[in-house]
């Protein structure tokens, strides 16, 4: 396991899966700062995620996990600043 190579596909899926989390969050609750940033964010990632493609299934498990993780931060911190 080559923890370098697959920390891409785990920092890109988490980031772009807590922004989804905080801006669901961010339309729930009206906060119009907080969507245009979050949606911003999540368009930016995405252009950058385009060109990448996850070959191995160790990478894509790394991606998953990013995403899991994303999803839980995200709700944390849209928590808090809602709050």
């Amino acid at each position: 396991m080559n923890l370098k190579e697959n920390w891409k596909p785990f920092s890109t899926a988490f980031l772009q899966v807590m922004f989804v989390c905080s801006n669901t969050v961010m339309v729930a609750k009206e906060n119009y700062a907080g969507i245009v940033t979050c949606s911003f964010l999540i368009s930016l990632l995405w252009t950058m995620n385009v060109r990448a493609a996850l070959g191995s299934w160790q990478s894509r498990l790394f991606y998953c996990a990013g995403a899991s993780l994303g999803a839980i931060v995200g709700v944390f911190i849209s928590q808090a600043i809602t709050k």
